[in-house]
């Protein structure tokens, strides 16, 4: 960098500053919390703004004095490095069409294969892992999970 600046340091301010934003918008729906005013003195508000508080400020002491970190990624490894979170956004957009099954299923196999897992691997790996979590969240947690629009 021209400016006397590390790619290190970059890298490290990149990260610093994604955080930040995340601390932003933690704390902004932390404190749209609706609770009823006589259910408890604090309210479930605190908690969440006091923990995007804390990561704010850590986060800004990072960007002050970033410290050594990686260089910044690049080319194929750029490329893995955002195909990751692009496909738990993608996964999360398939979660109500699809329904919960699909979206797992295609979130494991996509990162099993971005990790090099071979393609037959990574969808093998994919239906167990849908089949695991559907159980566990189904029958042991008894939590309510999306079929979709294309199977309900």
């Amino acid at each position: 960098m021209s400016d006397g600046m590390s790619s290190s340091a970059w890298a490290g301010r990149i990260g610093g500053v994604c955080l930040l934003l995340l601390a932003l918008a933690y704390g902004i729906g932390g404190s749209q919390i609706e609770y009823a005013f006589a259910s408890d003195p604090l309210g479930p508000r605190v908690m969440p703004v006091l923990l995007a508080v804390l990561l704010a400020v850590l986060c800004l002491v990072y960007l002050i004095r970033p410290g050594v970190s990686e260089r910044f990624p690049r080319g194929r490894l750029l490329a893995r490095v955002l195909a990751v979170p692009t496909l738990l956004v993608g996964s999360v957009l398939l979660l109500e069409p699809a329904g919960f099954a699909i979206s797992i299923f295609v979130l494991a196999a996509g990162v099993g294969w971005i990790f090099g897992a071979p393609f037959r691997l990574a969808i093998a790996g994919a239906f167990g892992q849908a089949l695991l979590w559907w159980f566990v969240f189904s029958y042991l947690l008894d939590v309510y999970l999306p079929v979709g629009h294309l199977f309900g």
